[in-house]
């Protein structure tokens, strides 16, 4: 069988991917997310263009140091009305996001994409439409205090795997898409090559 390695350092998508028995190793992917994502934005990418061009930017790093291997490479973008979500750097930015947050709806994106050889050989962007309860400034702190600084590797500053399914009245869309890896797509692709080699 071909060997996969995930160009990701994220523990919650390997953990996906073990849970469905799933084979690989990982490899850091050594991208500059921060200056590629601005080169974008300044080109007029979506937040969904984002999430797909920084995953395949990661697959094809990665891809060229293992050859003969699929590379998955993967990145989740939150999309505000229109605005670019990030990772809050700060408990006060977690703060500051969640209050824009709430009382509305926003979007994920978790774009992946494989590559072979350094070409990117198959792509998919899971998506999920999340809305935010109306919570009070006193109730984000208390989840704050509860939840920092576990929540400050997460886009948009919560983990709906965790207390932070609290924070939502509805969601909809690809479940594992929130998780960071739209993972039934990536099953079904990894499935049909096992069967299907190229």
């Amino acid at each position: 069988m071909q060997p996969l390695v995930l160009a990701s350092t994220s523990a919650t998508r390997a953990a996906l991917l073990r849970q469905a028995a799933v084979t690989f190793t990982v490899a850091a992917p050594r991208v500059d997310e921060e200056t590629l994502t601005t080169a974008l934005m300044n080109d007029g990418a979506t937040p969904r263009d984002i999430a797909d061009h920084l995953a395949q930017a990661k697959a094809l790093r990665v891809s060229g140091r293992h050859p003969g291997a699929l590379v998955l490479g993967c990145d989740q973008t939150l999309d505000h009305k229109g605005a670019l979500g990030t990772k809050p750097l700060d408990r006060m930015q977690a703060r500051t996001q969640l209050q824009a947050l709430r009382n509305s709806h926003h979007h994920l994106y978790a774009a992946a994409v494989i590559a072979l050889d350094g070409q990117p050989i198959w792509r998919h962007v899971g998506t999920a439409r999340l809305t935010m309860r109306d919570i009070s400034d006193a109730d984000i702190d208390a989840y704050l205090d509860r939840q920092w600084p576990a929540i400050s590797t997460s886009v948009g500053g919560y983990q709906v795997e965790s207390e932070g399914i609290r924070l939502f009245s509805q969601i909809e869309g690809d479940y594992f898409a929130i998780l960071g890896l739209p993972l039934l797509p990536v099953l079904n692709f990894l499935t049909l090559r096992q069967a299907n080699p190229a």
